[in-house]
């Protein structure tokens, strides 16, 4: 590797932090908002000088997919990653009648830590309330979501009775599907007319 300048040098540390903590690349605006560049032309600037300095290197026809490189130049790891939106909060406490106002946001993860397809329907919601904390989830946190059927033990974003939750999905053998908290505190809940499973939840998204 050719030398570099301090900046570049914690660019590259502020990167490998992030990766090793998040499991994603940083955004441009991540890394812009970090540093408190004016622009996030001064972002792609000190990318392209560590590319040519073989620090980091972009996947040809994959503009969201980057990696580090190792000393020698080799792959250090590929990160590829996958924008999906977000569709506003989702209560992991008692259910709210809060509807979605479409999306809200943009979201940006590593499609193989958040275990999800690149190209589905996959979206995120903000959680808010502490009943899914022992399932490590707490409020604040970003739930990453696929649609699907749930089997007996996923944790889902449901519609129960009208009203929307994150809960565990229970169906015992021969009986009717509940939805079952994390969190002694809080009941269990049956519903009364429907229970409809709008996705399964995949991954947690924290941020410190």
């Amino acid at each position: 590797m050719k030398q570099m300048t301090s900046r570049q040098s914690e660019i590259l540390e502020y990167l490998r932090r992030f990766i090793g903590r998040e499991g994603y690349w940083p955004s441009i605006r991540d890394v812009q908002e970090h540093f408190g560049f004016r622009s996030t032309n001064a972002v792609m600037g000190h990318l392209r000088a560590l590319e040519r300095k073989g620090c980091v290197s972009r996947i040809p026809g994959q503009a969201r997919t980057f990696r580090l490189l190792n000393d020698d130049g080799l792959p250090a790891g590929t990160i590829e990653t996958e924008t999906i939106p977000v569709y506003g909060s989702i209560a992991a406490g008692y259910p709210d009648r809060v509807e979605s106002s479409g999306e809200v946001g943009r979201l940006l993860v590593d499609i193989h830590t958040a275990n999800i397809r690149r190209g589905g329907k996959t979206f995120a919601l903000k959680v808010t309330g502490d009943s899914m904390i022992g399932a490590g989830i707490q409020s604040g946190d970003m739930v990453v979501v696929h649609p699907g059927i749930p089997r007996d033990g996923d944790i889902v974003a449901a519609l129960i009775d009208g009203e929307t939750t994150l809960k565990r999905y229970v169906h015992p053998r021969g009986g009717t599907p509940y939805l079952k908290a994390e969190n002694p505190s809080y009941p269990e809940l049956y519903p009364t007319t429907e229970l409809l499973i709008q996705g399964i939840g995949r991954a947690v998204i924290r941020n410190l």
